[in-house]
């Protein structure tokens, strides 16, 4: 072993340590990599600026761009809105056929953003059958997994593995060439789901009562303002309850008036009603040193709540969130919004007190009070999206139907070889702005920016693996690792080693990185035992896209964490054996469908 390859072999595992501790966000330990192996003088510049010029970013932006201008248009959510309203005709057959068209819809679209439009319409089939999310969600991300392993363009790890073996001279995968093996899954994957979900997930949560899930009975009651107490001719800003209480104004009753604006500055009058959020311990503090009168068996419901113009809901904190790493006291929610943060759900759990100082993460779930004029506000942001049933039209303003006409053809031209995938997202991308379709901030917002960063990071580093001999290195180990096995079994046994191994990885890392890493290992590999490539590339594609067993391996995974009141445990019960069902099928059909 040189000491170009033990410098490449620790500067790899260190990486690999910070992306499971997630100590930087993975984009930032990628560049990070990038700016050692620059510093130290293993790359040179023009090498580490090529990742930004890649193929596979340039393709992967237009078509985060294309996904956003269709998922704007309505289409999508207005035929989605369709199929949950077959819910009450033929439940199964609904969520059969709302499973089936995730599945579907991933295989051409970005599926965090398929996921995220259906899991509205997923919660109110749930509401409408009685079923508990518990039972439908996790099997909805689990179909957008699978379903990005129909096409080329399903997935950005796709893109990303044909774009690097292009680069070391192999030629790149075609639209359909994934096709036959990823049909396989879907249909495998939908089966198992639909027999296995029911009787391996619990019903842990119901699509009733808001409050009881968030589980706010000590945090939301009321109170009565007496003729002596100090609040009266105060306002809460005067009286500075928040500060000094951590209570929280939510609304005056005043004889029968129901009071909801200006809740902070308007002064307490004698016999007020006031519906607040505090802590038993804080109330009772509240009341020893303002005097108020406690009301200490009132449990507020989600309709009281909702009494006087005012709708509860909970809402999704974005991938691409601008309130990521925020506290709602600094983006000002309360004055953005117009609503109240009642509690902040985030894997499983509740984080109720000093709300204010929370900040929030990609995933998180927030209960949300806010007036129904405001509603639709809320649910036009890109920064939350509202879990909330939502009557969906298609805009049909001019040229409304130009994405769904947009996309369609960026995959014939690439599927018939008459234009690169890059070229013919970034035309439609242009397309779509120049039509007007979406502003440029737009397009800014809808660009996952982190998996550019990572990749355009990660493909520099991908070359320095290849050239100071480290994929060699590794390759060799995994290769020597198929010597129990018969000469002409060795092939065989390192597909199943290298799938194995990539999905361990994209488990606990990111599955962008996991592509990047092991995709010179594979060529490595492949020139060792003296076979072709191909079916080495792919077992890393869909090995990198088969995440069942933890939350944190797909964004899918964290989006339905909270909402569907899961538990770390369910993960490893309904995708344990489905991981193990995905490798035995990809070790026999892999081989199958591309000879070495």
């Amino acid at each position: 072993m040189t000491g170009e390859i033990l410098f490449m072999l620790v500067l790899l595992a260190i990486a690999l340590v910070l992306f499971f501790r997630e100590t930087f966000p993975i984009e930032v330990t990628a560049l990070g990599l990038l700016g050692v192996l620059l510093a130290t003088g293993r790359i040179e510049v023009d090498a580490a600026l090529a990742g930004f010029s890649n193929k596979a970013v340039i393709a992967i932006g237009g078509l985060f761009v294309l996904s956003h201008a269709l998922f704007k248009s309505g289409i999508v959510a207005a035929a989605a809105d369709r199929l949950s309203r077959l819910a009450t005709k033929r439940p199964g057959l609904a969520i059969a056929g709302l499973l089936a068209s995730v599945s579907v819809l991933s295989g051409f679209l970005n599926n965090t953003a398929v996921v995220a439009i259906l899991i509205p319409m997923t919660l109110d089939v749930c509401r409408r059958l009685e079923i508990s999310p518990t039972r439908v969600l996790l099997p909805l991300s689990y179909a957008a997994i699978f379903g990005g392993t129909i096409t080329l363009i399903g997935t950005s790890t796709n893109l990303l593995v044909s774009a690097l073996a292009e680069g070391v001279g192999e030629p790149p995968f075609r639209m359909f060439e994934f096709t036959p093996l990823g049909l396989v899954m879907v249909v495998v994957g939908l089966v198992y789901v639909l027999l296995v979900s029911p009787r391996v997930l619990p019903e842990r949560i119901d699509a009733g009562s808001l409050t009881g899930k968030y589980r706010m009975g000590d945090y939301l009651s009321e109170i009565r303002v007496t003729e002596t107490s100090k609040l009266v001719g105060q306002s809460a800003e005067e009286a500075r309850l928040n500060e000094r209480f951590d209570v929280t104004v939510l609304g005056i009753v005043r004889g029968k008036r129901h009071l909801r604006r200006g809740l902070r500055t308007r002064a307490f009058e004698a016999g007020d009603l006031l519906m607040v959020r505090g802590s038993a311990d804080n109330l009772v503090r509240l009341d020893a040193e303002e005097g108020i009168e406690l009301l200490p068996e009132v449990a507020l419901r989600d309709d009281e709540l909702s009494s006087g113009g005012q709708v509860m809901v909970e809402a999704l904190v974005a991938r691409n969130s601008r309130m990521i790493g925020k506290t709602p006291k600094e983006i000002r929610f309360r004055r953005r919004m117009g609503g109240f943060v009642l509690a902040i759900g985030r894997q499983g759990e509740q984080l109720r007190a000093k709300l204010s100082e929370t900040r929030l993460q990609f995933s998180d779930t927030l209960l949300i009070l806010i007036p129904s004029e405001r509603l639709d506000h809320l649910r036009t942001s890109d920064d939350l999206l509202v879990l909330s049933e939502v009557d969906f039209e298609l805009e049909r303003r001019t040229l409304w139907w130009l994405p769904l006409v947009a996309l369609p053809a960026v995959v014939i031209l690439a599927a018939t070889g008459v234009m690169q995938i890059a070229a013919g997202a970034l035309l439609g991308a242009i397309l779509v702005l120049m039509a007007g379709l979406l502003t440029a901030q737009e397009a800014y917002r809808a660009v996952d920016w982190s998996v550019l960063f990572l990749i355009a990071a990660f493909v520099p580093v991908g070359n320095a693996i290849v050239d100071t001999g480290t994929a060699t290195f590794i390759a060799s180990g995994l290769t020597a690792a198929t010597g129990l096995f018969p000469t002409e079994w060795a092939p065989y046994a390192a597909v199943t080693l290298l799938y194995l191994l990539t999905s361990v990885m994209t488990e606990t890392v990111s599955n962008s990185a996991s592509a990047i890493i092991l995709t010179p290992v594979a060529i490595g590999i492949a020139d060792t035992l003296g076979v072709d490539p191909r079916p080495f590339l792919m077992a890393i594609c869909f090995a990198a896209s088969a995440s069942f067993m933890t939350p944190m391996g797909y964004q899918t995974n964290m989006m339905v964490y909270a909402p569907g009141g899961y538990q770390f445990s369910d993960y490893l019960r309904l995708g344990g054996p489905l991981n193990l069902i995905f490798w035995i099928l990809a070790s026999i059909l892999i081989p199958w469908i591309w000879p070495f």
